[in-house]
């Protein structure tokens, strides 16, 4: 028990005296899971509400195709673009293998499908009331689209927020992507079970807080929103 109080100091201590080595994870965790998260909102937010207020052959099976995607494994993920990226793979040229590039792209792969089916679901069941509203007074289909988001934008910020936090808190496919490499492509998920490996308690234990301290700062924003 005396080793996991140690440990916990240990890590304050880390976390107090700013330790590079402990902030260079956290600033490229948070760099990597905030650009994925980006780029999947930015491409999956409008076709969620195209596809959620229109009426179309087939949804059915789109939406069931949809939600089994979003409990794709990520290690899965991880290894279909390490091998697309890989030397002998289609994308082999841009040697993005083992960088932040790749991991940012791993990363939007894997929460593109949670953030899409989030907004879909989102808009199937509050986005067709003002989509009829949008369409009565003469907007097109791509003013309609833009009437729902911004109808709806508070929830559709929480669902963005959800996938940030399922983003951050992903190391298969970060793991086979990015190679774990010290002061490169080492984040916070794939360093904790790297040092826990190691016996090196304090560090691990510090990310971790860290790790924490970011999922309760979304969950409070999520609440916060929720509130309102």
């Amino acid at each position: 028990m005396d080793y996991i109080i140690d440990g916990i100091k240990k890590a304050i201590e880390l976390l107090v005296s700013f330790d590079i080595q402990v902030y260079e994870i956290i600033m490229l965790s948070v760099f990597v899971s905030t650009t994925a998260t980006i780029i999947a909102a930015a491409i999956t937010v409008p076709i969620g509400v195209t596809a959620g207020i229109a009426n179309f052959r087939m949804k059915g099976i789109f939406s069931r195709t949809l939600y089994a995607l979003m409990s794709v494994p990520s290690v899965i993920v991880g290894l279909v673009v390490a091998i697309a990226l890989s030397r002998k793979g289609p994308l082999g040229q841009f040697q993005l293998l083992y960088t932040p590039v790749a991991m940012i792209i791993a990363q939007s792969i894997l929460v593109s499908p949670l953030c899409m089916g989030l907004t879909y679901s989102l808009s199937k069941n509050r986005g067709n009331e003002i989509a009829r509203v949008g369409k009565t007074l003469g907007a097109n289909r791509l003013q309609t689209v833009a009437l729902v988001i911004r109808e709806l934008k508070m929830d559709i910020f929480i669902n963005v927020v959800t996938t940030f936090s399922r983003a951050i808190s992903e190391v298969g496919a970060v793991m086979i992507v990015g190679g774990n490499i010290k002061g490169h492509t080492r984040v916070i998920t794939t360093s904790i079970a790297m040092l826990n490996s190691m016996g090196d308690y304090p560090m691990a234990i510090a990310l971790g807080i860290v790790l924490l301290i970011i999922s309760f700062v979304i969950n409070a924003i999520t609440y916060a929103y929720q509130g309102e």
